[in-house]
């Protein structure tokens, strides 16, 4: 029987995984940092009414550079961060994810690197691989901040192409301040000059603000957004950027025909129509993390610094042990593969009642 290694499959995905969480049927799923609340119902039939009048288009092409689409999300943009972002500056893609392999596409590929401070969103290495670009994992400290000195050094020894900061990030939760943004982007074009990528998918959940602002006069700096997860829309994929107009038309060189369908747009845009009411969701979401969070210290757990919608915990001799431990009580969090810790997303008030509840059992046999 033929299987991946009988093929002529390139050398560095020889031995590598897919990404993706355990999709299982269990009661309560808090393991891949979804929004928990369905979209409100008059969200829902604005959905409706704005796919209907698509469809009476769907024999056509959707609008291939999704005008209106940008010109929305640059709109909510400039209305959340108080910087102003235009049609120009922002572009779009299914999913956070293509945003990412569309930048490394344009900027990287064979013979050419990215870096990132590892553990960190595993997504940036996979997709790496998959355009051809080499990969560095740079360091982090012992808390999972950046360690600034040593990132600094791997920036001015490897000169990548493509530098990757995430903030909030994921999986730990925590926040990159922009002073330390500042210095690995001068770093960075010291190296080379090379493309900055700082990927705010969780910004909407974070304590401090998004790092917008610091674009200007920075046209190698790019920041990358999602709608899955404050929007509630993670079956939509949709994800975005905004940077300087130049990279905007240089992403252009790689996108396929018609990328987004004129589904997508339609939905998109309803979301955006409705951001006040999904906002208030996010408000409610940061309420329960910090309650996760103050309830798993109270249990004499270690828990990470978040500003995302989900807490690292620990720490674990046998950190997939204890997640089976979890799910058997009916409760799915997720196994990072970061050493010693687990991850949680913050859902309902009731789906964090019953994982507190399950850690607290576990806590219980521990002692006993």
């Amino acid at each position: 029987m033929t299987g991946i290694d009988d093929l002529p499959v390139r050398d560095e995905l020889r031995g590598k995984s897919p990404y993706g969480a355990p999709q299982l049927d269990v009661p309560v799923r808090l393991n891949t940092n979804e929004n928990p609340y369905p979209l409100p119902e008059p969200l829902v039939e604005r959905i409706a009414e704005r796919v209907r009048e698509a469809a009476r288009n769907l024999n056509r092409y959707p609008d291939r550079d999704a005008v209106e689409l940008r010109t929305q999300l640059a709109r909510y943009l400039t209305d959340t961060s108080g910087y102003e972002v235009g049609l120009a500056n922002v572009w779009a893609a299914n999913g956070s994810n293509e945003v990412i392999q569309q930048l490394l596409q344009t900027f990287g590929g064979p013979g050419r690197t990215a870096i990132g401070f590892e553990p960190s969103y595993s997504m940036h290495g996979l997709i790496s691989r998959g355009t051809g670009t080499g990969w560095i994992s740079g360091p982090r400290n012992e808390d999972f901040t950046i360690d600034l000195a040593a990132a600094e050094k791997a920036i001015a020894e490897h000169r990548p192409d493509v530098v990757f900061i995430t903030t909030p990030n994921n999986p730990t939760g925590t926040a990159v301040p922009p002073e330390t943004v500042l210095a690995l982007y001068e770093a960075a074009q010291a190296a080379k000059p090379s493309m900055v990528v700082v990927d705010e998918a969780y910004i909407e959940f974070s304590h401090g603000d998004s790092l917008l602002p610091l674009l200007e006069g920075r046209p190698n700096l790019v920041v990358s957004r999602t709608m899955s997860k404050a929007f509630g829309a993670a079956g939509l994929r949709l994800g975005y950027l905004a940077a300087h107009p130049a990279v905007v038309d240089a992403v252009q060189l790689v996108r396929l025909p018609y990328h987004l369908s004129a589904v997508t747009q339609a939905t998109a845009l309803a979301a955006l129509e409705h951001t006040d009411t999904l906002l208030k969701y996010v408000e409610q979401l940061k309420a329960e993390r910090d309650r996760l969070v103050s309830e798993l210290l109270a249990l004499g757990y270690d828990v990470t610094a978040s500003d995302a919608n989900f807490v690292q915990f620990g720490r674990f001799d046998d950190a997939h042990a204890v997640w089976q431990k979890i799910l058997d009580r009916g409760v799915l969090v997720r196994d990072n593969g970061v050493p010693g810790w687990l991850r949680v997303t913050a859902g309902t008030p009731e789906e964090n009642d019953a994982f507190l509840d399950a850690v607290r059992e576990l806590k219980k046999e521990q002692s006993a």
